[in-house]
């Protein structure tokens, strides 16, 4: 049994560690695999599994026999401005990496949406410090109540994606502390039991060998955990002199042999080895691989009704003109756009999972208004990848069984692995098979439902030849643009060609992948064979999609992103929507005035045609349950609770800050502590819509406003009134300002907010708590409180607020 007292435990666990010998001590520190640490039998210590969130936890494998719980993307759970729903989102998490048999998820993604060009957008919650920390602490409260570690990433500065292994952020300490430190802090201080270390330097120094590790985050915040580097972030032996703990992925790595010899030549202190093995020790016993399990482990469970509340409750209503919203059993719907069909639940990259079943928009609302008649025209393309194809359509030819046979040979001619899969979009992240291979072969007999030209193809990284009943249609060697091995495995380069096929007639298809001299990362590769619409004439579509939408009732149109835009491994080029979707919206409201369009985004685009349609929802990456989430919205039997966020612009040339491209390998960060919403007051430019802007189906009056200070914090209590005709919530915001400051601050800052639930026709107060760091600015030695007054600003959002009141300049006594 380890003692509960701090110190008497850090002995336990330092003599654990000083009993193992120097080379199994250095062996714990870098992974044994893709995903797991070293076991230690010596020390009583099993294996500890990582497994990438944060919205859903995948394991070790990806696999479609193995499914994971597709949760809402980040943003939409920010959008809810809702601690207490990213907890619940953390305790599901974590419920996740039980049932998966992980023990550390990484996340949450606590960057900050700098840039609404940052291609991870959708992984991070805000472009706020204050809202991001309050939600990913929640999620890590939740996460660790289960006895499962949390991981808040990217330490440090990791807002962009281009150039992300190499480039150096330029940042000033001010917007250091106040910004992009801050969500660290309060995760930190509420207890993460591990950080990960990011892959972009900080003014010229690498994270995984940067004094930031050691100073604020030990030194000021108490961090006690362990340090776990992003995937091959760590690079040389001066990792192991900073405060870096554990070297992902395995067995390979920098340190091993070498630091074994470095330790010994006195150039690394056995000291910093012991104190690193030591803090992997404490998390082993915080997650149960050292000593008894954690008896508080909630029993395992899928929750598909949470996914499709919190994506309800992420949901942002932005227009509604005349109350179109809730629909009221519309004789008839006319749906259109591909992402009703073919949604994105989720954003590309490392956070993906492989959900059991993903509900479209267009299920959803067919469910939800079954005495209605609900038709569906594409409209508009809007994938560039490919999509996989449908199961119920494929059979092994060996079994006769659905599915797909996938076999893997060596230079020798030796099957080195040979399945069935129930997937025609296939990921190894580790668990590929490794050594001298030659190929990777997928065969299944394919009847498609439709007749008529389809482009049929694959995407992969290397020679690659599909065949159709023995006939070869398309070869094609593709490779990938930069550095990032994430993007060769995760979002490979797509060829496809036309072909003609028969609904019901079976055609064999054969995949060949060369594997030989491939330089991939052992273990590792990704390939799709799929297909995606051939359109003869986009106008045709849009045509289509109109005239469905002059016959019915009201016309609700899906337009969203593709993997090609949002997605680990590259930033965005343009905020614009792909294809022809602007076209599709603008054809669909001139035929139908009662037009609904629902953004399937993760991050903001531009709406050109927003005031020419009736109504607009922000739907973010919905998850699995994201149909039937909607359907809940659109038919009004879930209020739309969402508030944004980040600030959405009305032209991308209006957004203050939006470089994400280092230039000779240095990104600056010059705007400083003006970032998102703070920008845009600076600039005194409007947005389409302002940060935490959200209409629902009532309205709220704000009826006063009163402070209540003291030394060291202030209580802000803001009473409102529910002045529509149905039950509603509403998220109260605080901002400070400070217009005669001596110091560089934000216009005005969110420094509070509290959700009501308030009956129709009735009042409500909430009391919204400002602690001293609220009214804080950082200076050369430390954080520091100006004398004066303060200005206290309450209302429904960043750009409106209708209560003002005024701290005294001697409230802090």
């Amino acid at each position: 049994m380890f003692d509960t007292d701090p110190a008497a435990l850090a002995e336990q666990l330092t003599a654990i560690a000083r009993s193992l010998s120097l080379e199994q001590q250095v062996r714990l520190l870098t992974g044994a695999d893709m995903w797991s640490t070293h076991p230690e039998p010596a020390a009583g210590l099993r294996a500890m599994v990582l497994s990438d969130g944060p919205s859903g936890v995948r394991g070790q494998i990806w696999d479609e026999r193995d499914p994971s719980l597709n949760l809402p993307s980040a943003t939409a759970l920010s959008a809810s401005w809702d601690p207490e729903l990213a907890y619940r989102y953390g305790q599901i998490a974590a419920a996740e990496a039980i049932r998966k048999g992980v023990d550390v998820v990484l996340g949450p993604t606590i960057n900050l949406h700098r840039s609404p060009l940052g291609g991870r957008h959708f992984e991070a919650y805000s472009e706020d410090p204050l809202l991001t920390a309050e939600i990913g602490a929640a999620f890590v409260r939740g996460v660790q109540s289960a006895g499962i570690a949390a991981c808040p990433k990217h330490y440090i500065a990791n807002d962009f994606e281009t150039e992300r292994f190499t480039a150096s952020v330029e940042v000033s300490d001010q917007a250091l502390r106040e910004v992009y430190l801050a969500p660290f802090e309060r995760t930190v201080r509420d207890g993460a039991w591990t950080v990960m270390s990011s892959y972009n330097a900080v003014r010229g120094v690498t994270m995984s060998e940067n004094d930031l590790l050691r100073s604020p985050l030990c030194e000021e915040w108490g961090f006690d955990g362990v340090v776990i580097s992003d995937w091959t972030a760590v690079r040389s032996l001066a990792a192991a002199k900073a405060r870096q703990d554990l070297a992902m992925p395995g067995p390979n790595g920098p340190w091993g042999d070498a630091l074994v010899a470095a330790v010994r030549a006195g150039e690394v202190p056995v000291e910093a080895i012991e104190e690193k093995v030591r803090r992997l020790l404490l998390l082993a016993v915080r997650v149960g691989a050292l000593g008894a399990e954690p008896d508080h482990r909630p029993r395992p469970i899928i929750d598909a009704g949470f996914a499709r509340e919190a994506e309800a409750r992420g949901i942002v209503l932005v227009r509604n003109v005349d109350g179109l919203l809730p629909l009221r059993a519309p004789a008839s719907v006319a749906v259109s756009g591909q992402n009703a069909e073919l949604p994105r639940t989720q954003g590309g990259g490392s956070a993906t999972v492989v959900p059991s079943e993903v509900v479209s928009p267009l299920t959803g609302l067919r469910q939800a208004l079954p005495a209605s008649i609900v038709s569906y025209r594409l409209g508009a393309v809007v994938q560039e990848g490919l999509a996989e194809l449908p199961l119920d359509c494929l059979t092994d030819p060996e079994t006769g069984s659905a599915g797909l046979r996938v076999r893997f040979t060596n230079l020798a001619g030796e099957v080195a692995l040979d399945e069935v899969r129930f997937s025609s979009a296939l990921v190894w992240l580790g668990n590929a098979p490794t050594g001298d291979l030659d190929t990777c072969e997928i065969i299944t007999d394919y009847r498609p439902s439709a007749t008529g030209p389809v482009e049929l193809g694959f995407a992969a990284v290397g020679p690659t030849v599909l065949s159709i009943d023995g006939a070869v249609v398309l070869s094609a060697e593709s490779d990938v643009t930069g550095h990032d091995p994430a993007t060769a495995v995760l979002s490979p380069p797509v060829s496809t060609t036309e072909v003609d096929l028969e609904a019901g007639r079976s055609y064999r298809l054969r995949l060949e992948h060369s594997l030989a001299g491939s330089a991939r990362l052992p273990g590792t590769l990704g390939i799709t064979l799929g297909s995606r619409p051939a359109v003869a004439s986009a106008d045709a579509l849009i045509a289509e999609a109109a005239q469905a939408a002059r016959e019915a009732e009201v016309a609700v149109v899906v337009v969203g992103t593709n993997s090609q835009v949002e997605s680990e491994g590259f930033d965005r080029t343009s905020l614009a929507l792909p294809g022809r979707q602007d076209d599709l919206v603008r054809a669909v409201a001139q035929a139908n005035p009662r037009t609904v369009v629902v953004v399937n985004s993760g991050s903001p685009v531009t709406m050109p045609w927003r005031s020419e349609v009736q109504a607009v929802l922000l739907t973010w990456f919905g998850g699995q349950e994201y149909g039937r989430a909607l359907a809940d919205v659109l038919s009004g039997a879930v209020e739309p609770g969402g508030r944004l966020p980040t600030t959405w612009p009305a032209e991308e040339a209006d957004v203050p800050v939006l470089d994400v491209t280092p230039v000779d390998g240095v990104l600056r960060y010059d705007e400083g502590i003006h970032i998102g919403y703070r920008a845009w007051l600076r600039a005194g430019a409007e947005p389409a819509y302002p940060f935490g802007f959200g209409l629902g189906y009532t309205t709220f009056e704000y009826e006063s406003v009163s402070v209540a200070a003291s030394p060291d914090a202030a209580e802000v209590s803001v009473r409102l009134r529910n002045t529509g005709t149905r039950a509603g919530r509403e998220v109260a915001q605080v901002y400070l300002s400070r217009p005669e400051s001596a110091h560089d601050r934000p216009v005005r800052w969110l420094a509070g907010f509290a959700g009501v639930e308030v009956a129709a026709g009735q009042t409500a107060t909430v009391t919204i708590a400002l602690p001293r760091r609220a009214f804080e600015h950082w200076q050369q030695d430390g954080w520091a409180l100006e004398p004066g007054s303060f200005t206290v600003e309450a209302g429904p959002n960043v750009a409106e607020l209708p209560l003002r009141a005024e701290l005294p300049a001697d409230w802090q006594g």
